[in-house]
């Protein structure tokens, strides 16, 4: 009893003392928001069919439609095309900015809006891949996305490093858009724009009033004790939705599984074979046709992509047979992106399988990239990338790297750090991988319960003393 008693108590203090998987959630809102920039760039010389004046499916055909299901779209404000251009671009503009991890937090919700307004405007453009898009959408809302790989993180960084020579900033640009966000907000509800569904303008409102929230905690209390409590739930929230992602990617393969297995083309193991012959799908019918050749690769193939996505859900909690499939899937959707003509559907699953690589994977990854950089920018200079580098990374000597990519505690530019726990899957790590949220391994090894100072390196909420929005 005092074993289940400590693994629970381990488990809520995971939970509610850190954000969890922030290279995953990471991750997640690089690949969702490149996939939908991507998307709008590729179909920008054809917006107006898709989902301007000029489509086919028209603005008073949309109207009659969402007066029925109540989906929110912001381009059914107006049926101007000055509306509709102004809605396309800042879909565009919010997307790449929440690539860049800019003011993640609105950014997110300007990316929401972006995709419900453009896909509930015309519903018949789309495939899985936009359904998936849809969704994540939503649950990305809720999630601290910008903690690592973001310009979030580098402003957060500045800003701990001001606080140490004993510099205090006042942050004039969250307020200011967040107050610009409320005044559209509260313009829309005045003019009655947001009726319909109530999902979506309950989400918005309750987003800004907790920005709202937090931002007086910080400017008017003296108080450490109500910026906790606002972690802890910021917490929860955030791991609360990183949850939702990872068993909504479950159920998408589960489900896709299981429908195969009824049809009788996956049952004989031919049913790879018809998609490489549809024209639709055959933007190389020379490699289709290499690949269809060989009825004993065809069979493979059917039999396998069947096998992997019943099985996969019942493989996260072995992580080596799960990171085993999940290559073969990321695989598979690479394949499809090629062979298939369906770019955007596979990066948008390849997006959502993201999280559930493993952390180690994914440091590595980062810090190869910063390393690539700082090469890069040496050969084109002849110089030092100025700020290039993961700060607090290990070189390969064991070192700490400096932000300029220089090593040891004298070269130039260099951080001196903590040293890490040793464990990454201690109590408060936010580097865990996200499936400890469902069973955490050797609680016996936790230190503490809850971090002294709560989330100290959180860039969406770079210090108490900041006054300032969390993104």
């Amino acid at each position: 009893m005092n074993r289940f008693a400590l693994a629970v108590s381990t488990g809520i203090a995971r939970v509610t003392g850190a954000a969890l998987g922030p290279y995953q959630t990471a991750m997640i809102r690089i690949g969702f928001s490149a996939t939908w920039l991507l998307f709008l760039l590729r179909e920008f010389p054809h917006r107006q069919e898709l989902y301007g004046p000029d489509g086919p499916w028209s603005w008073n055909l949309a109207d009659q439609l969402i007066s029925l299901n109540g989906a929110f779209t912001a381009l059914m404000w107006s049926d101007g095309r000055f509306w509709f251009e102004t809605v396309y671009v800042l879909a565009a503009v919010s997307s790449l900015l929440l690539l860049l991890g800019w003011r993640t937090r609105a950014m997110s919700v300007l990316f929401m809006v972006g995709v419900l307004s453009l896909q509930n405007r015309s519903i018949f453009m789309g495939d899985g891949g936009d359904n998936v898009l849809h969704l994540m959408c939503i649950y990305l809302v809720l999630t601290r996305c910008g903690q690592v790989w973001s310009l979030d993180e580098r402003r957060a960084r500045r800003t701990r490093e001001a606080h140490a020579r004993g510099e205090h900033g006042v942050d004039r640009v969250g307020p200011a858009l967040w107050g610009v966000l409320g005044l559209v907000l509260v313009s829309a509800a005045f003019l009655d724009r947001l009726n319909g569904d109530r999902f979506v303008p309950a989400l918005l409102w309750a987003l800004w009033l907790a920005q709202g929230l937090w931002w007086a905690v910080d400017r008017f209390t003296r108080s450490g004790q109500s910026r906790i409590m606002l972690d802890v739930v910021g917490n929860i929230v955030h791991n609360g939705a990183l949850l939702v992602i990872m068993a909504e990617a479950c159920l998408i393969y589960a489900t896709a599984g299981w429908y195969k297995i009824q049809g009788s083309r996956w049952q004989d193991g031919t049913a790879v074979y018809y998609p490489l012959h549809l024209e639709s799908f055959s933007p190389w019918p020379a490699l289709a046709d290499l690949l269809s050749a060989n009825g004993v690769m065809v069979m493979l193939v059917t039999y396998g992509t069947v096998a992997v996505q019943v099985a996969f859900p019942f493989t996260l909690f072995n992580r080596r047979v799960k990171n085993i499939l999940l290559a073969a899937m990321i695989t598979e959707h690479a394949v499809i992106a090629v062979v298939l003509g369906l770019p955007f559907f596979s990066l948008a699953m390849i997006a959502a399988d993201s999280v559930f690589l493993p952390t180690t994977f994914l440091r590595r990854l980062g810090e190869g990239l910063a390393r690539a950089r700082v090469r890069l920018w040496a050969r084109l200079t002849g110089g030092d990338a100025p700020g290039a580098g993961l700060p607090g990374q290990r070189g390969p000597e064991g070192e700490r790297v400096g932000p300029v990519g220089q090593r040891g505690p004298e070269g130039r530019g260099a951080l001196k750090e903590p040293e890490p726990a040793q464990s990454p899957h201690l109590i408060g790590d936010p580097g865990a991988d996200p499936e400890d949220l469902a069973a955490s391994g050797h609680p016996e090894k936790a230190t503490s319960a809850r971090p002294e100072n709560p989330t100290p390196g959180d860039p969406e909420n770079p210090d108490p003393r900041h006054v300032g929005f969390p993104a």
